[in-house]
């Protein structure tokens, strides 16, 4: 059984495409990391924090990797995430939620690469059961990210998006916009493209009352969700704008752990989850998160961080193996240079994007990031108990 004996890390940044509000650098930081175990093999994932949505830096995720949870996998059976998480938590404290969740990420993704790598299966044929619901999905048919301070840089993103292929569109409301511009911008794409499957994402911006008004206008106009109306913590006021009943209410913030996914549907808080596999610590509570939703009969969307090519790998695998339906608001095809991924054998064709065939995540990151690595830890590093 072989087991991690190194871990690698580098700062690996990709240029961005285009305007996107929440990142204010022309780059996309991320956090390369490698795995590798007694006989050599390697695997890979990735951290994606952006600052603006979580409490999570690019800064932050690198120290928290090199100085606390490398060392704490150092000796442990990758195939084991039960174990891996546990030595990660026991690193990182949860608190209300899985502590420092993108940092962990990284090895969770890792892992699972590794452990393809040793059993010759792609990360997709790994997750519990071999499929949610029976069927894994060869590809994940994409939705493109509308959003603007004007109407017509609104209508020049709509323009963008049908030309490569798009039909289906995910619209960011709220702040700094007012609720008359937010049905402007919602009645612009219903016209723009009324057959195709829409919902909006305030990103937590919304008042309880604004929320109210506006679920009914939404679904008048025709959209069929609303992502993250209000701050997570908020849970009555969630209670009041499920039983309102005007909009099938989607949480975003707030849902990084099965723990409080499973109080949060006990408290009949929501509709269903936009999930992201970066921000909830990776593919094993992803898993176990959308199996909770599956269980109760709730909605399953698909969203992730502007997520360039092993995160966004790793997200394909999911919504692959969930059997996702639904247009997926994953935007690295959208925001980031050659289309999110330096591996040409894994990028997005239109408005689909494939799930890697290949042992692993099935993508191979790019040769300078390679050359960047640098060793967080070994195995006399390891660190007790």
């Amino acid at each position: 059984m072989a087991r991690i004996v190194g871990v690698d890390i580098a700062r690996v940044d990709y240029p961005f495409v285009g305007e996107f509000k929440f990142f204010r650098t022309p780059e996309r930081p991320t956090i390369l990391l490698r795995l590798t175990d007694d006989d050599g093999r390697e695997g890979f994932g990735q951290s994606v924090p952006v600052e603006s949505w979580t409490y999570e830096t690019i800064e932050s995720v690198e120290t928290t990797l090199r100085g606390y949870l490398a060392p704490a996998v150092l000796g442990a059976d990758p195939r084991d995430l039960d174990d891996i998480h546990a030595r990660m938590e026991r690193a990182i404290r949860p608190s209300f939620s899985v502590g420092q969740p993108i940092a962990k990420a990284a090895i969770d993704l890792a892992c699972y690469d590794l452990w393809g790598k040793q059993v010759n299966k792609p990360v997709s044929k790994l997750l519990p059961g071999g499929s949610l619901t029976g069927e894994n999905a060869s590809e994940v048919r994409l939705s493109w990210t509308v959003q603007s301070p004007t109407i017509a840089g609104a209508e020049k993103a709509l323009e963008q998006g049908r030309a490569l292929g798009y039909s289906n569109f995910n619209i960011k409301v709220g702040t700094p916009q007012t609720p008359d511009y937010d049905l402007e911008l919602v009645r612009t794409v219903m016209n723009f493209a009324p057959d195709g499957f829409h919902w909006c994402d305030a990103n937590t911006s919304y008042s309880l009352g604004t929320a109210k008004r506006m679920a009914p206008k939404f679904a008048d106009l025709g959209l069929k969700a609303i992502e993250s109306p209000l701050p997570p913590n908020r849970f009555r006021d969630y209670q009041a704008l499920k039983k309102m009943g005007a909009l099938p209410v989607l949480m975003d913030e707030g849902i990084v752990s099965p723990v409080e996914v499973a109080e949060f549907i006990a408290l009949d808080m929501f509709d269903g989850i936009a999930m992201k596999v970066a921000r909830c610590g990776g593919l094993w509570n992803a898993s176990r998160i959308a199996t909770l939703l599956h269980d109760n009969g709730l909605l399953l969307y698909a969203s992730g961080l502007t997520d360039p090519e092993l995160s966004m790998a790793a997200s394909a695998h999911f919504f692959g193996w969930a059997g996702l339906r639904l247009p997926a608001a994953l935007n690295g095809p959208q925001y980031i240079a050659d289309r999110g991924t330096t591996d040409a054998a894994f990028r997005a064709r239109g408005d689909l994007l494939p799930v890697p065939g290949g042992a692993g995540l099935g993508v191979t990151p790019d040769s300078r990031a390679l050359r960047a690595l640098a060793p967080a830890a070994r195995m006399r590093d390891v660190l007790p108990a």
